[in-house]
């Protein structure tokens, strides 16, 4: 009970003065990350996203290839969820064209496409972005190199591109086994490297497995720096499987996955904990996912600790305009009381 009461305590004084949290650094893409960080925005601002560049598809694709930058979309949405910005701003910042040659386009990637070429390179442009948002944190690409994914199926194919990957048609026969990037040498970002080893909390996702997750842990430099901190790390687990990518997967098979792509037998170094929803979903809400072939992920509690993890699970999903996502408050508390029980462990066992 009394350890109770100080972790609540800690989250209370994290809340009054954000600027005394942890340093904390998750890693991942997409709509799951971007949740996590709105909520942990709540407790401290010392965050740092470090975020895939494997994206192709819609106006990130076009200005990557057509301005050979880096796909702002994934960045972008990172520093919305950090932005401390009026409505109006944020409004326009997320504005789609829809008509004419810019249909499609975002304005917010079309404004990181612009300070691009008015700083001269990418990650300045990202950083005076936060500054004209007010990001409550740092948004790092995992790497500056323009890098592409590819995945290895089952039966021997192969497909080139985050985009075709998310948007395959998948059957029980051709399950993902392997993504891999080219070129395969390519340098993670220094500063991404330097901000988990000074992380007193690292996260990895939720978000899309092999498209959003593994790609950031494919460069070997950010493998080695997760193994050698001495911060709790924790695999949030997504709510239901991805069609194109998870069908069927168990939560050890999310962690699994990323141990193979890797190439380690045990996550024992890479995460102390998987994080899982055991909420109840709604009949209606789980007939609408099965229409797309998509169910929740079981959370396999053996299988997940015999891989050296330990499971917690928490009723994390709400429903968000018709679609399930994590409440991203009581994810963010999740996460950081496990951080502190953990570091309490830890300074209790020197």
């Amino acid at each position: 009970m009394q350890a109770m009461m100080e972790y609540y305590e800690a989250l209370l004084r994290f809340a009054r003065d954000p600027y005394s949290g942890p340093e904390i650094v998750v890693i991942g893409g997409g709509t799951g990350l971007a949740t996590l960080l709105r909520g942990l925005k709540m407790f401290t601002y010392q965050l740092t996203a470090v975020v895939t560049v494997a994206d192709d598809g819609g106006s990130s694709g076009l200005l990557r290839r057509d301005m050979g930058i880096l796909p702002p979309g994934d960045i972008r949405n990172c520093l919305m969820a950090l932005a401390d910005t009026e409505p109006l701003m944020t409004e326009l910042i997320n504005y789609r064209f829809r008509n004419g040659q810019l249909s499609g386009h975002n304005f917010g990637n079309l404004f990181i496409a612009a300070m691009s070429e008015i700083c001269g390179n990418f990650f300045d442009a990202v950083t005076n972005f936060s500054k004209v948002l007010r990001v409550r944190g740092r948004v790092l690409p995992v790497s500056l190199a323009d890098i592409t994914i590819r995945a290895e199926l089952a039966d021997g194919s192969v497909i080139e591109g985050e985009h075709a990957i998310g948007g395959r048609r998948a059957t029980p026969e051709t399950p993902i086994c392997r993504i891999r990037m080219t070129p395969e040498q390519a340098p993670a970002f220094d500063k991404a490297i330097a901000a988990i080893d000074a992380a007193d909390l690292i996260i990895c996702g939720p978000g899309s497995l092999y498209t959003s997750i593994i790609p950031d842990l494919l460069f070997p430099e950010v493998v080695a720096a997760i193994r050698r901190s001495r911060a709790p790390r924790i695999f949030i687990c997504n709510l239901m499987t991805q069609p194109s990518e998870t069908m069927g997967y168990d939560c050890s098979d999310h962690i699994r996955a990323v141990l193979d792509n890797v190439e380690l037998e045990t996550a024992a170094g890479l995460f102390d904990y998987c994080v899982a929803s055991d909420s109840s979903i709604s009949p209606e809400t789980l007939l609408r996912y099965a229409e797309q072939s998509a169910e929740p992920v079981v959370f396999d509690r053996e299988a997940v600790e015999a891989l050296g993890v330990r499971l917690v699970t928490v009723p994390l999903a709400t429903v968000e305009e018709g679609k399930l996502r994590h409440d991203h408050v009581l994810l963010a508390r999740t996460v950081l009381s496990l951080g502190l029980s953990h570091a309490a462990e830890r300074d209790a066992a020197v």
